[in-house]
């Protein structure tokens, strides 16, 4: 049973109502097709859960779903909390629109309000912080000016994406990373190069460039959006003709804007960071759909890989942020047993 989101790595956090299913705060059932997924409440992306571990907790999920009050319906999507606070959304059988417009949509909008209220902090601590300076005479005009700039490279610093290359090696990938990656077209997929200092630092290709991008664009849209901007990237899909004839579309013929920069896309990689907001949503919902569906065709293994990827990397992650004093009494212990 795996417990680490496969997109941030982040715990799924658990519930004691779902008795062969403990994962998971948010719920989401196909019970027609089968399907059953773990909704991350850190990225709001969607875990689809392997083949194995499905049936008895969707028939325990649409019991219990029709056993508890409904806080939103429509014909085809219902969203119930029981009072143990884990909530399952019932999926009908929704047109294909409808059903991105509220899966995505309660995604990004979550993201957005999210980033308002941490940029409103951020900005109230500066206030607090250069109003005290300037009433007691610690801080200089000087410090207060480059204080956007102290902001910029903590923001710039930090790692935003860890994820496992497919020789081993871990990416630990900053902002910059993500705003100045760059794809271009390559057959039926795309290549996915990294750079740094305005050099490849990493391609990718193939089935690894579209998994590695599925976990970085989330961070790249991390601001999150409006519901008309995400209708509007919904309908750029649904114009497309769906996601893989989307990715076809973005890579062969970008947005006006993009290719306003460059005279010859074809000699040009579409760089990440310049995509209009629709289209940067646009690809998100793309490569998840996309992993999603090769999960589907692949069904157990590739699921079971994913998940002991986002496991194995989380547990890395978790090992960085403990004291050496602590880790080596955690060996002793061990190796005591």
């Amino acid at each position: 049973m795996y417990s680490t989101c496969i997109f941030c790595n982040g715990s799924l956090g658990a519930n004691e109502v779902l008795e062969d299913f403990p994962v998971g705060r948010r719920v989401a059932f196909d019970p027609a097709r089968g399907r059953l997924w773990v909704v991350c409440r850190k990225c709001e992306r969607w875990n689809l859960s392997p083949i194995e571990e499905r049936w008895e907790a969707i028939e325990a999920a649409e019991r219990i779903f029709r056993d508890t009050r409904m806080r939103v319906s429509t014909d085809q999507i219902g969203l119930a909390r029981h009072r143990e606070g884990l909530e399952l959304v019932r999926i009908g059988s929704p047109q294909r629109p409808e059903f991105a417009a509220w899966r995505y949509g309660d995604q990004f909008g979550r993201r957005r309000r999210r980033a308002l209220i941490v940029g409103g902090a951020a900005v109230g601590v500066l206030g607090t912080i250069a109003i005290a300076g300037a009433a007691t005479g610690i801080l200089s005009g000087a410090i207060l000016a480059q204080s956007g700039n102290f902001a910029n490279l903590w923001q710039n610093g930090r790692t935003l994406v860890r994820v496992r290359a497919d020789d081993g090696e871990l990416l630990k990938l900053k902002r910059p990373d993500l705003q100045t990656a760059q794809m271009r077209p390559d057959g039926d997929s795309f290549i996915l190069e990294l750079r740094r200092k305005k050099k490849v630092h990493r391609v990718f290709t193939g089935s690894e460039a579209e998994r590695i991008a599925s976990v970085m664009m989330p961070r790249v849209n991390a601001s999150g959006a409006k519901a008309a901007m995400v209708q509007r990237a919904v309908g750029e899909l649904e114009e497309a003709g769906g996601p893989d004839a989307y990715l076809d579309a973005l890579l062969h013929k970008p947005p006006l804007r993009v290719r306003a920069r460059k005279r010859r896309f074809e000699a040009q990689p579409l760089e990440l960071g310049r995509l209009p907001t629709p289209s940067r949503l646009a690809l998100e919902m793309a490569l998840h759909e996309e992993q999603e569906r090769r999960a589907l065709e692949g069904e157990l293994r590739g699921l079971a890989l994913a998940w002991q990827e986002a496991e194995e990397v989380a547990a890395i992650a978790d090992d960085l942020l403990l004291p050496d004093r602590i880790r080596m009494a955690f060996s002793r212990r061990n190796d005591s047993d």
